[in-house]
């Protein structure tokens, strides 16, 4: 479901020192966040800003696509000569087992975001 955008009409100002500009910016920065008044209008109405570091769901993603063309492969094989090796399909067992094991973890530490 599309979130509505709600027009923005109402322009607001603030004055602030250069050292809390730089810490702003710095705070910015160690979110990866490059548009300032998004930031501040984040900040200002919930007070936080929540940043999920995605590098494991993106190793996730790269490993369920290697084990896709795996079994893309032994399914074709299979299609191709009626049979499929044993070692094969421990081979991609393995693979799923360890696959779990990681979503496993990631699941309970979103969990833990509080």
């Amino acid at each position: 479901m599309k979130k509505s955008r709600e027009k923005k009409t109402v322009r607001m100002q603030l004055v602030i020192s250069q050292k809390e500009a730089d810490l702003i910016k710095e705070r910015m920065a160690e979110l990866g966040i490059t548009n300032l008044s998004a930031y501040l209008r984040k900040m200002a109405v919930d007070g936080y800003i929540i940043h999920l570091d995605t590098e494991d769901i993106q190793e996730m993603v790269r490993l369920l696509r290697i084990c896709s063309n795996n079994l893309n492969q032994y399914a074709r094989r299979a299609n191709e000569t009626g049979s499929i090796y044993a070692a094969d399909v421990e081979d991609l067992r393995e693979r799923l087992d360890g696959l779990w094991d990681q979503m496993d973890r990631l699941l309970r530490g979103f969990a833990n975001i509080s």
